[in-house]
């Protein structure tokens, strides 16, 4: 029952306190982005996991839709290297992702709530994977939430499911965010 007490008290605060947050069309955002990310390689016993760091940028398309733009970086597994010729050549150190799709925004007011697919690449580098990237194209469903500090400024955080095109081999790629965003053009 005191959860249900809890949940109630939360719901009907965030109600009565919400207020505008002026977000329009045509409004710019850019943001830094820091978190960690989890790859999982499937012939490997654990999931690499380790920090990420990342750059976005929005467009207001209309009050409804988000044109994304978003580029990070994640080293995984910096120690992944391979001991011998039997070595797997499929565990990267690391990755580098870039992608560009759209968002839909659930509200506008102080707390924007936010789902979107995006499209790109993965540059997976380093560790047993040889000298040259191993270059995959990927789709990512995002989800997130913001707090607009004002007319300027908010922050927030995402997480990111990206599906890489070898499933196979990499089944699972997750990217959690926290992050800091400049919006100008109202």
């Amino acid at each position: 029952m005191t959860a249900w007490r809890t949940a109630v008290l939360v719901g009907t605060t965030a109600l009565v306190g919400a207020c505008n947050a002026h977000a329009v069309e045509r409004e710019h955002q850019i943001g830094i982005d820091v978190g960690g990310a989890v790859l999982v390689v499937s012939d490997k016993s654990s999931a690499d996991v380790g920090s990420a760091f990342g750059v976005h940028y929005a467009y207001g398309l209309s009050d409804q839709f988000l044109l994304l733009a978003r580029a990070s970086i994640s080293p995984v597994a910096p120690d992944e290297h391979a001991d011998s010729a039997s070595s797997p050549n499929d565990r990267p150190a690391g990755f580098v992702a870039a992608s560009i799709g759209a968002a839909y925004v659930f509200d506008v007011l102080r707390w924007v709530p936010y789902a979107g697919l995006l499209m790109g690449g993965y540059a997976l580098y380093g560790g047993t994977l040889g000298g040259s990237p191993r270059v995959l194209p990927g789709v990512a469903l995002v989800v997130g939430l913001d707090y607009r500090l004002d007319r300027a400024w908010s922050l927030g955080f995402s997480l990111h499911q990206d599906t890489l095109s070898e499933p196979g081999t990499y089944p699972s790629l997750t990217q959690g965010f926290a992050h800091a965003d400049f919006h100008w053009g109202w």
